[in-house]
């Protein structure tokens, strides 16, 4: 314990710490304070000589991006998809949402990445498939880990960009060179589309299970939205992982000290749509003090009538909810419970948030429609 607070407290909070060898994030959290670390290491973890946990300084409010690669013997590397988590750097990749093609990232951080990713391939040695996951914060670039094989994005790029990219880079382990594989399996959009995807969590299955997500991956599946813009696309994510976003009604807002000036475009956009907004003491102040008409709402521990009781009168059609540290995420556990038991649509970042808004205004623009995936390639023979 006091060599981990003692690293911790060089590092500086929020660290992130985990048992050394891992599969989704198992075990892994955020840790904000001292508290929170003497917990850990007394209770999550049996620390050893022979199990050592990792302590590593946590990037807030960075940007989460995964790629994937072919390299073949002749040393060609291809990057066959750079993918933008929706969800902030410290949700675990496999529960955050993502786009391809990036929906904010620019050229010159995606030129980087391209590179980076190129002398990685070479660097390690690698034939065939590679995936990388990167944070981004500004304009620097960090490398989170590297993987030397495929990875759960496979499946989701190969349908994206319609190149059978598992074919490509087995092919290429037997010797062949890419160059000639990505002209036998090239594709050619029919216009410009994006992609997204989305997790799909077991939680409704699960009585008492909270739905906060973190570094521990809790997702069992995932599902894609394709379509011509990233409000629509998202939306369609949202149907197919048996999320509907409303296009009218009540939404309610609750978020972290951090988030709070965030949140002001937000609530604004929503308030233009023709939505009710209802928050918070701390949250409302914001939105208020910016000119948002925003109705106050009690938290569960300041008593009744509180929000809970709202959303189980049916008042509220919406949820975003940002928190941190032990006791707020403990105090806002049954506004959590209460949106999965009643369907009712909930956000735990910023960024989700905001993607959510995004296609409310989409679908309120003119619904969505469907086509098969074909419809957007032009395939080989």
């Amino acid at each position: 314990r006091d060599e981990a607070v003692r690293i911790a407290t060089e590092i500086g909070y929020p660290v992130v710490i985990r048992p050394s060898y891992v599969l989704g994030g198992r075990a892994m959290e955020i840790v904000h304070d001292e508290a929170g670390l003497t917990r850990y290491i007394q209770t999550a973890v049996r620390v050893s000589g022979t199990t050592p946990v990792l302590i590593d300084s946590y990037l807030s409010d960075a940007i989460e991006v995964d790629v994937d690669a072919i390299r073949d013997v002749d040393d060609d590397v291809h990057v066959a998809g750079i993918m933008e988590h929706i969800e902030e750097a410290g949700i675990h990749s496999g529960d955050s949402a993502c786009s391809l093609p990036p929906y904010s990232l620019p050229d010159a951080i995606l030129e980087e990445l391209h590179r980076q990713t190129a002398a990685l391939a070479r660097g390690l040695g690698v034939i065939g498939l590679m995936n990388v996951q990167y944070a981004i914060k500004g304009e620097t670039v960090y490398i989170l880990e590297v993987n030397p094989r495929a990875s759960r994005t496979v499946p989701f790029v190969a349908k994206a960009t319609g190149v059978p990219i598992a074919k490509v880079a087995a092919r290429v382990m037997a010797g062949e060179k890419l160059s000639d594989l990505l002209t036998t399996y090239a594709s050619k959009m029919t216009g410009t589309h994006i992609s997204v995807k989305e997790a799909v969590f077991p939680f409704a299955r699960f009585p008492g299970v909270d739905i906060i997500l973190g570094p521990e991956m809790k997702s069992t599946g995932e599902v894609m939205g394709i379509d011509a813009d990233f409000g629509r696309a998202f939306a369609k994510s949202q149907l197919g992982s048996g999320t509907t976003v409303p296009g009218n009604g009540r939404v309610f807002i609750s978020v972290r000290d951090r988030d709070k000036i965030a949140m002001v475009e937000v609530a604004q956009r929503l308030r233009d749509m023709g939505f009710s907004i209802i928050a918070t003491g701390g949250t409302a102040e914001v939105l208020i003090a910016a000119g948002i008409e925003t109705e106050t709402v009690k938290k569960v521990r300041e008593g009744r009538p509180h929000v809970v009781d709202s959303m189980i009168s049916g008042e509220i059609h919406l949820v975003f909810n940002t928190t941190e540290g032990a006791k707020a995420i403990a105090d806002s556990y049954a506004l959590r419970r209460s949106a999965l038991v009643r369907k009712i649509p909930y956000y735990t970042t910023v960024a989700g948030a905001k993607a959510a808004v995004e296609a409310i205004a989409a679908v309120r623009a003119g619904g969505l429609e469907v086509a098969p995936l074909q419809s957007y390639f032009t395939l080989p023979n």
